[in-house]
């Protein structure tokens, strides 16, 4: 048997200003041929998991490129179609193959591309034939398009949020991927588009039960699969919204069942699907009524993992009016001032406007005298099993507020982020992170408790406020009287 992998990946935040071309796919992850470490990131694991399955099983694995920029707006159309035709010329050079293996976010969009996923993958059946298997690991956070089922034989989303869990998913996809080319399964999707926006968190409930829910049900009467799509809300085009996928062994009247059932379940979650979101001021003041300490703030708004710029200054600016609260703010992007900091060096001195740089919504720069604390050329952090770099890096001091700068776009996934620089968290009360879930995995073990914060953002978290112009009409929670409809 043969097996062709590869990986393309970004999430698209059409409402950011921050544009990206071939550079920041670069910059940020691209592993030629032979190239890809033997750690995953986010939307590689299909390579470790194909990996492990080769060396026990003996079938050859032809490796292709993996590229993943960090979230941002529109990618470039020249970066797009280069990565794609990259992609493509490879598995034709690889052909004859019998299983071709993609990690893909599902939630890329590049100029004259609304649906990036679906057009990598119908190219890629035309290539590999009708007779391939077609297995795909995405993102719940991706926009499930008609296309992209039309083309896969297996598709797979990571179940958790925040995403600790995207090695096991692919696993399962190159496991379910394999029996189906050997002919011991033959799968059938059935996929329910519930016509509603439902993100939702299982690191609590409601989602921790659907979750576990969907896990115990794997296995049973013919059910191979249950994925959520949780959609990502901050794209304007058709295909945003919730949707459920569940892959059974020729058993399409049990997947419609099963599929219905964890529809329902969602929709019923309702207002109760997020943890209420106060404004910084609140959340300072509720962050205080907690004993002990660090108290976890998560900015939910300004995520660099949500495509926007991550700079935003509204809580650094809400700390420094409290300033007896010992506390911590980070990741900051602004490599400018990055670069200020490394050529004074820690210990230095001097006055540094960092912050509020990239669009009205990320407030205004913060002004003041700050002590350079660390600096680092790179800041590498650990991801779950993977390794993500905000590269050169510093930490600074106003009083008793600590504040880590860095120059690369990345989420604050791990309390290496303050350690890795310096500062001691055990000692502050307040802890700020740039993220909006895939902290709590690393974080939730040191927190007193997780608060998750509104400061506002390029887009509205009220996907009832978010401007749309492109979304399908009708869908929850825009309209009223919205039924599911079935894709498959």
């Amino acid at each position: 048997m043969r097996v062709f992998v590869a990986s393309l990946a970004t999430e698209t935040n059409t409402f950011s200003p921050i544009r990206i071309d071939r550079s920041a796919f670069e910059d940020a992850f691209y592993a030629p041929p032979g190239g890809h470490p033997e750690t995953p990131t986010l939307c590689s694991a299909p390579f470790i998991a194909a990996r492990r399955r080769a060396s026990e099983q003996g079938f050859t694995l032809i490796e292709g490129t993996a590229a993943w920029a960090e979230p941002a707006g529109l990618v470039s159309r020249e970066a797009y179609e280069g990565l794609r035709d990259e992609i493509l010329d490879q598995l034709r050079a690889a052909m004859p193959v019998d299983v071709v293996l993609f990690g893909l976010h599902g939630a890329m969009i590049a100029e004259g591309y609304d649906d990036c996923e679906g057009d990598l993958l119908t190219q890629a059946r035309a290539i590999a034939g009708r007779d391939a298997v077609i297995g795909v690991e995405l993102d719940p956070h991706c926009h499930l398009t008609q296309a992209m089922i039309g083309a896969a034989t297996i598709l797979v989303t990571f179940k958790e949020v925040p995403h600790s869990d995207f090695l096991e998913r692919a696993e399962d996809m190159v496991d379910l991927s394999l029996r189906a080319a050997r002919k011991e399964i033959t799968p059938v999707m059935s996929v329910l588009d519930c016509r509603a926006i439902a993100n939702f968190l299982t690191s609590r409930e409601p989602g921790r039960t659907l979750v576990d829910d969907m896990l115990a049900r794997e296995g049973r009467d013919g059910v191979l699969s249950i994925s959520v799509v949780h959609g990502f809300p901050a794209a304007d085009i058709h295909d945003v919204g919730t949707k459920v996928i569940v892959i059974t062994d020729d058993a399409q009247g049990t997947g419609r069942s099963v599929a219905a059932e964890f529809g329902a379940r969602i929709l019923a979650f309702g207002a109760n699907r997020m943890p209420y979101m106060p404004g910084p001021a609140e959340a300072i003041d509720m962050a205080l009524a907690v004993a002990g300490q660090p108290v976890v703030l998560a900015d939910r708004w300004d995520n660099p993992g949500g495509g926007v710029a991550g700079d935003s200054t509204f809580l650094v600016h809400a700390l420094r009016e409290r300033a007896d609260i010992d506390a911590a703010v980070g990741a900051l992007w602004d490599p400018v001032a990055v670069s200020f900091c490394l050529a004074a060096g820690p210990g230095a001195r001097l006055q540094l406007r960092f912050g509020g740089k990239a669009a009205p919504s990320s407030g205004m720069p913060v002004d003041a005298e700050v002590e350079v604390v660390a600096t680092t050329r790179d800041l590498v952090i650990p991801f779950q099993q993977s390794r993500v770099s905000l590269g050169a890096a510093a930490s600074l001091r106003l009083g008793k507020l600590d504040v880590v700068l860095a120059s690369k776009r990345a989420q604050t996934f791990h309390p290496a982020v303050f350690e890795l620089l310096g500062i001691d968290l055990s000692k502050k009360k307040i802890v700020v992170v740039k993220s909006a879930s895939h902290f709590h995995t690393a974080f939730a073990p040191i927190a007193a408790d997780v608060i998750f914060v509104n400061c506002g953002g390029p887009y509205p978290p009220d996907a009832a406020a978010i401007p749309y112009r492109r979304i399908r009409r009708p869908i929850a929670p825009l309209d009223a009287d919205v039924s599911p409809v079935w894709m498959t």
